[in-house]
This record gives structure tokens, sequence and C-alpha cells, in this order.
């Protein structure tokens, strides 16, 4: 028998529970042979004709969620949860048909709280299980809860065999799933998109304090001027290098960032790889020049320049710039420091103005230049100084005086032959005596009994803060001070040096190269010569150090400096005409004090890099008093002049009226 019936569905809104019923075009055709199946679902289709509606709070009139449009679905299953279950609390509820009749007690509400009644139908219904099961299957009872209700009160205080205890069912039911699925609904943070942002925001946080950590550790290293790097950056080392030993530091006072940076840390988020740390010096490096520029505003600047050798072998040079700030203050600020390829004045002047426009400066508010005095540098029309002028005819050329100094005594050193060995050799002594700690314990030792010897003797006064212990120091190729320190400590040390040799060279323990060298130097030292240009050379550094040191001050002005550069070459010049004698007179007796012999100065001087020639009558009095003194005085002289005369001590001079305190000055006097 085929029927064919028409349902009516009437979808109320929310906020017009009284809307107009529309039909439903939904047409369904139903084929059953059972006559008593046929006429209950006929009669459930005729009730819901009637009393059915959807977002209707009685559980026996609403329509069920899988035959409602899936796109209000959700939408009915938030307002059913926002609302609750249906639980309607009457002073007496209607008897059931059976024949013990009895009826549904308000107090079940307290012990299930997913239970629905239904005064329309006098049922009792699962708010879960209506909500979120899946379309009944067919199975006798699967669709109790959820169409047509549970109305056999007698089975409901049973014990375990209860009716609603049986349809909550285990752990694994499908009651508890549809319970499960309903709290996590009615949580709003436990759904999908909310659990995405929690979970976004998570990992942001997270990284951002493994970013945090890392930028404090890079920071704090470059401040102190530490290397990164480890020779050996695995798990299993013991010394990761300082940045990765700096985070460890950090994660072992802080559980948080101990969890986050070094335990949980996914290995693309890291942010401890050296391209990372490269990265974050490059953006700090950008944000102080960026501060700098700012300070420089529009005010005209002067560029110093220094080019050295890394310990990779490549040419970094290093630009600095000199300028004065809105408060009047001069102020000198580390620019950037460039790779370049060679130390040709013209690579060296692009990488200059390529650093100045990244910066946005013109080279032509450039109003002074400074360089290291190296050759490629000092050109008149080839150099640095000349491609910069040609530019900016502003960019005048001052050379730092101090280094100006130390470059021309080295290079009056390199003159003269026999200062040069002398320096070679003193080099090589010092390395010998002081190569190991027993040697230079030694060294102390003889020390400290030539000094209590001299004491002893009355050669030594005796004070607060005299007669300190110090070991021999290495001179440096770039500072001719430290040539100064070099030679004062060989002198004082000189008696302990030679008890130290001779104590290696026959010292069968050691080795046989040990051995030779210490005989060699025992060789050097104790000749005459050796002596001579050690005493005379400590006189020459004694007034050249002086300058030296007065040019290095920071309080000082232009006019003492020129000033202190005239006196050295009076000095010198002095030392020159009138020193010979003192000096030869102090040789002398510092060679009888060390048992050297000391030559006769009217004997013929034998030069080995000559060719013997009888008609040469060359004295030792001539060759050390005219070849070597005069001469490396006047090397000395000679050097100062080229590099403080000319132009640039000019300007200087001119400059120094600049100061009020000096007044006025006349033009034709200065």
């Amino acid at each position: 028998m085929k029927r064919k019936l028409k349902t009516i569905d009437c979808f109320f809104q929310r906020d017009n529970p009284r809307a107009t019923p529309i039909e439903n075009p939904n047409l369904t055709n139903v084929q059953d042979s059972d006559p008593i199946n046929l006429h209950t679902e006929a009669a459930e289709l005729n009730q819901q004709e009637t009393l059915a509606t959807a977002f209707e709070r009685d559980p026996g009139k609403r329509v069920q969620i899988l035959r409602l449009p899936f796109d209000q679905q959700d939408e009915a299953r938030r307002f059913y949860i926002s609302e609750g279950p249906y639980q309607v609390i009457l002073d007496e509820y209607p008897l059931n048909d059976a024949s013990h009749a009895r009826r549904f007690q308000s107090n079940w509400f307290k012990q299930f709280s997913w239970l629905e009644y239904s005064p329309h139908t006098d049922r009792a219904y699962c708010l879960p299980c209506f909500l979120f099961s899946k379309k009944p299957i067919g199975k006798y009872g699967s669709d109790t809860f959820t169409v047509k209700g549970f109305n056999n009160w007698k089975k409901v205080n049973e014990g375990k065999e209860c009716a609603f205890l049986k349809h909550m069912g285990n752990s694994g039911s499908a009651h508890n799933y549809s319970v499960g699925c309903f709290n996590n609904l009615k949580n709003s943070m436990t759904h999908i998109d909310k659990v995405m942002v929690k979970e976004n925001e998570k990992l942001v946080a997270e990284a951002r304090l493994r970013l945090t950590t890392t930028i404090n550790s890079i920071r704090w290293l470059t401040f102190q001027g530490c290397p990164f790097r480890g020779h050996d950056e695995s798990q299993n080392s013991l010394n990761q290098g300082n940045f990765l030993e700096m985070v460890k530091l950090l994660a072992s006072y802080n559980k948080e960032v101990k969890g986050v940076v070094l335990q949980n840390a996914p290995k693309n988020a890291k942010y401890t790889s050296s391209d990372v740390q490269k990265e974050i010096l490059s953006i700090v490096a950008r944000k102080v020049q960026k501060l700098i520029r700012e300070e420089i505003g529009t005010s005209k600047f002067c560029i110093m320049v220094d080019e050295a050798r890394d310990e990779s072998k490549k040419e970094q040079m290093a630009i600095v710039i000199r300028f004065v700030n809105k408060e009047g203050l001069i102020k000198e600020r580390f620019l950037d420091l460039v790779h370049v390829k060679n130390t040709t004045a013209v690579t060296l002047k692009n990488s200059i103005c390529a650093v100045l426009t990244a910066n946005s400066l013109s080279i032509e508010d450039i109003r002074g230049q400074g360089y290291d005095g190296a050759s490629n540098m000092r050109g008149e029309w080839n150099g640095l100084k000349a491609l910069i002028l040609n530019e900016c005819p502003y960019a005048y050329y001052i050379h730092c005086m101090a280094h100006q100094l130390q470059l021309a005594l080295v290079a009056a050193s390199r003159e003269v032959q026999q200062v040069h060995n002398f320096f070679q050799h003193a080099t090589f002594i010092i390395n010998v005596v002081s190569s190991s700690t027993k040697r230079n314990d030694e060294l102390l030792a003889a020390q400290a009994e030539e000094i209590a010897r001299e004491i002893e003797l009355g050669e030594l006064d005796t004070g607060q803060g005299a007669n300190q212990m110090s070991s021999l120091q290495r001179p440096g190729d770039t500072r001719w001070s430290s040539h100064y320190k070099s030679i004062q400590s060989l002198k004082k040390m000189f008696s302990a040096t030679i008890s130290v040799l001779r104590s290696i060279a026959n010292d069968r323990s050691v080795s046989k190269y040990s051995r030779g060298d210490a005989a060699g130097a025992l060789q050097i030292i104790v000749k005459f010569d050796f002596v001579f240009i050690l005493l005379m050379m400590e006189k020459i550094m004694k007034i050249t150090d002086v300058l030296c040191q007065t040019l290095q001050k920071k309080s000082i002005d232009i006019l003492n400096a020129l000033d202190s550069v005239s006196n050295t070459e009076v000095l010198l010049g002095n030392l020159r005409n009138d020193g010979w004698d003192p000096l030869l007179q102090e040789v002398n007796y510092f060679c009888e004090k060390n048992d050297i012999d000391i030559l006769d100065l009217n004997h013929k001087f034998l030069d080995v890099t000559k060719s013997r020639n009888k008609n040469d009558n060359t004295t030792v009095f001539h060759h050390y008093k005219f070849d070597v003194f005069n001469v490396a005085i006047d090397q000395q002289l000679n050097e100062i002049e080229d590099r403080f005369g000319g132009q640039a001590t000019d300007l200087l001079s001119l400059c120094a009226f600049l100061n009020p305190i000096l007044g006025s000055f006349d033009m034709e006097k200065n």
C-alpha cells in the first residue's frame, strides 16, 4: 500500500516565535507492508504537522536536528545549548497508561542534568543525544530518548536496571559521546577557531621569548667584545661557545626560558644559528647608524679612516665620523666597518662613498679627513686625500700627530741598518729569555739578587715604590712607545738577562736547540755594539717619548702640540751636538760593570758588508759617531720635519687663533 503523506514543518525564528508557518516543499513517499508501523508513523507525522516547530523548547514539539536544513543545524544547536534542558516543574505530573500507573518525578532533574520533560507528550528526552546523536538506525530503543520519548516510569528506580542509567551507559557510549560534544560546543574556548587562535598566541609568545633571549645574549657579548662562536658547538660539547653558554646561563635562572628555548624549541625556530646572530647584529648596527645620522643632522663632519687585516686575512676598513652636535660638543662616532678587496686609493674612496650614501650623508659636507699615513693614502695627486679633495675642496687633510710621530720614528729606525739589526736582536733575546715560565722565574730571581747587591753597594736608592720587580717587554711594530719600554726593561735587567742566558746555555737538561739559541743570544748581548746602540736609542727615545705622550693627551691644544714638536727638534739637535761624550762615558761604564770588552776607538773599523780596501781608513770612532750616532738622530729630525711641516702645520696654527681666549692675532706675524 502506497500513501503519500505531506508534512508541514513550521520554522519559527527565535525572536519571533509566533511567525506564520510555511509549507515544507519536501515530499516524503512512505511504503510499508506493516499496517501497525504505518499507523504509528502516520500518527507521529500528523502530530508533527500540527505541533512541531524549530527552535521550540518543548522536546515533544520540536523538529529533529537532522531534519533541519544543513545551514540551520548549527544555529539550532547553539540555541538549545544556551537555553539548557527543558525541565518543567509541575505540581502534579499526569499518570501514564500502564496497568500500574506511575508519573514523572521532578527530583529526577537533579540526578540527571541532561534529562528533559515534555508536558505535551508526557515523555522524557535527552538533550545531548537530541543535538548530537546520529540518525536512528532502526534498532529498537535507538530513538527512545530523541524522537519517541520515554514514559515507562516503572523502570526508572530499579538500581542498575534503571532505564536512565542504561541510556547513559559506559564511557564509550553514544550518550557520553553526545555529552562530550555538548560540553565542547558549550565551552566557546574549545571551538576549533578559538583553539587555533590560542595555540597561535602561545607559539608567538614562545617564539618571542626565544628571540628575546637570543637578542639579550648577543647584546651582552657585543658590549663586552667577546666572540660568539665556539670551537665545538655540538650537543655533546663541554663548551659550546660564548653565545650558547650564555643562553644556557639565562635558562638556568628561568624555568620558562629553559623549557621554551632549550628543551621544546622547534628545530626550525631556535634562533641560535650563526645566520640569525649575524642578522640580528646587522639590525642593531642599522639602528645605531640611524641614531648617529639623526645626531649629525645638518652639521658638517670629518672622516677618520683606518684599515687593518683581521684573523681571516681580510682587509677591513673602519670609518669614524667626527662632528659638532646641537649642544656644541665635539663627538666621534664609529660609523661602519667594511671589507675592502685591496688598499688602493680608488677602492678605499669608493667604499667610503658607499658608506656615506647608505647613511644619507654627502661627501660635499666633509670638512676634514684623516688617515693612518700609509703610502697609498699620502699621495699628493693620486692618493685618497687628493680624490676626496677633487669632489670636496673643503675636506682638509690633517694627519694624527701622535701617529705621525710613531710612523716617523719607526721609519727612521729602519733607515739605519745598525738600529734595525739591534731591534731584531733585542726581540730574539727577549723571546729566548721569556719563552717559558721557568725561565721568567729565573730572570726575576736573578733580578732580585742584582737589586739587593746594588742596594748594598749604595748604587740604588730605596723608598716606597722603588726597585719593583718587572719582566722584559717585547717591542711592537706599530707603537714606538713600546720600543722605549722594551729598551728600558732590557737595560734595567741586563745583568739578570746575561745570567739566565748562561744558565740555559750550560743546562744539559734542555734541548740542544734551546742551548744553541741561548748561546747565540749571549754572543750578541755581550758585545760593545749592542750596548752602544742600546744606550743611544734609550737617550733618543727618552726625548721622543715625551712628545709622543704629549700628543696623545685629549686636553692638549693645537699650539701646545706644535710647541712640543719644536721642542723635540731642539732637544734632538742638542743631543747631536753635545751628547756624544756623555753617551760614550756611559757606554764605557756600563761595559765595565757587566764585564764587556770596550773597543779601541782609534782602531780601524772592519765593515763586513764591504770588500776589504786597504785605502779605507775608517776608524771605530768615526763609524759609531758619524755613521750611527749622527745618522740616527738626523733620520729622526728629517722624518719629524717631513711629517709635521708644510700646509697642515700652517693650517693648524691658523685654526688655533680661532680660540677666543687667545684674542686677535697678527696675520703678518702668524
